[in-house]
């Protein structure tokens, strides 16, 4: 179907969300960015990366061919969550208090992982301010498939090479990503009928100015990994591309079984993000490596909420919130409503609130509250 422009969205669409109320000293306190908990996080991020990287390295250099396997397993585990999640929370520049370090760490873990954080800071304001509105939201166009196929579970768990973008932000698996990423760096997008790119193409007429960063981005990107390319020949370190260029397309497994819970199967449409929005329970070490984002309707109601926070933020308004899912529960709840959908294109999981839960929307003008941190480009500020 065809979309208004998002120029004419914005001024047209104007959602009054619900957000769970607590006391304003406790928000504040949630909402305090610390450049130690950015470390850890995002620095523990990268050096496990570091350390996964230099273990695919040695076994590789010593012929130890099934320890080699199995470190490039974990290696591409600890990268796939570069792409779209570390990127994701650094984008919103919540995560350090010092600004510089939110843009050094994100256009660092957007470099490894093909990333465009320019097109996503774009695609991304606008999933915050109209989620799951697809008139003004397209970042994730429901209904999505939890695909559970043979042959994209063999790409999950080994390399995800012939996967194609679909109704959620990305360019799909390696040759997917580089051919639209060569598409992007010319001014171009790949077909409109996807809707992936037909969102993509939305958002590059909506920002003229912050397309042409990200024409621009994709050129160094393609320069960056073609470089690795050509050490690794001239050096006979073919190694290099498996652990710099590829690692993030390498065992999707677990990125992509924890960040499809997020919305998929559940209501579009709404004000309400305990409708369209699921968090889930993690062990604490996946938690890490999703950077809390499983606490997903607790960051939709306090994006500037930093994310080593939300686990207490989640805590403070629990009362109000739906008993988060677990991994399992959450998949059974996806499944389920995707049989339901192709015989009713129309149905979506209605998730039921707590006794205790209020649904009064309360007008506020407390900028704080509202925030996305520094997520929007200028265009969009």
């Amino acid at each position: 179907m065809p979309f208004q422009p998002l120029s004419e969205i914005r001024d047209t669409l104007n959602i009054q969300w619900y957000r769970s109320k607590m006391p304003p000293a406790r928000f504040r306190e949630l909402s305090r960015r610390s450049d130690l908990k950015g470390w850890i996080q995002a620095g523990g991020h990268c050096g496990l990366f570091c350390i996964t990287g230099t273990t695919v390295y040695l076994t590789w250099a010593q012929g130890l061919w099934i320890p080699f396997c199995v470190a490039l397993f974990v290696h591409g585990t600890i990268a796939s969550f570069f792409r779209g999640t570390a990127v994701h929370e650094l984008g919103h520049g919540t995560v350090f208090r010092t600004k510089w370090l939110n843009g050094f760490f994100l256009y660092l873990f957007s470099l490894i992982s093909w990333w465009n954080p320019l097109d996503y800071a774009a695609s991304h304001t606008y999933h915050h301010r109209y989620t799951l509105h697809p008139e003004g939201d397209r970042e994730v166009l429901l209904p999505v498939h939890p695909n559970v196929g043979r042959t994209f579970l063999l790409q999950m768990f080994t390399v995800n090479l012939l996967t194609q973008p679909g109704r959620t932000f990305g360019k799909g698996g390696i040759l997917s990503t580089i051919w639209l990423t060569i598409l992007d760096a010319m001014g171009r997008n790949g077909s409109t009928d996807i809707p992936a790119n037909e969102w993509l193409e939305a958002l590059h007429n909506d920002q003229p100015a912050q397309h042409r960063h990200s024409m621009r981005w994709c050129r160094f990107q393609l320069a960056f990994h073609s470089a690795v390319l050509v050490v690794a020949v001239a050096t006979g370190l073919w190694i290099l591309p498996l652990i710099v260029t590829l690692p993030s397309f390498i065992a999707n497994w677990l990125s992509y079984a924890v960040g499809l819970t997020q919305h998929c199967g559940l209501v579009e449409g709404t004000t309400d993000f305990r409708k369209s929005t699921r968090s889930i329970r993690l062990p604490k070490f996946v938690e890490f490596l999703y950077w809390r984002m499983n606490w997903h309707i607790e960051h939709h109601m306090y994006a500037g909420v930093p994310c080593y926070n939300l686990p207490a933020l989640a805590a403070e308004i629990s009362d109000d919130l739906p008993e988060p899912r677990s991994l399992q529960g959450a998949w059974r709840e996806m499944l389920d409503t995707w049989e339901r959908q192709k015989t009713d294109p129309d149905y979506a999981f209605d998730t039921p609130l707590p006794a205790t839960a209020k649904t009064a929307i309360r007008r506020t003008a407390d900028i704080e509250e509202t925030s996305i941190g520094d997520l929007a480009p200028k265009g969009l500020a």
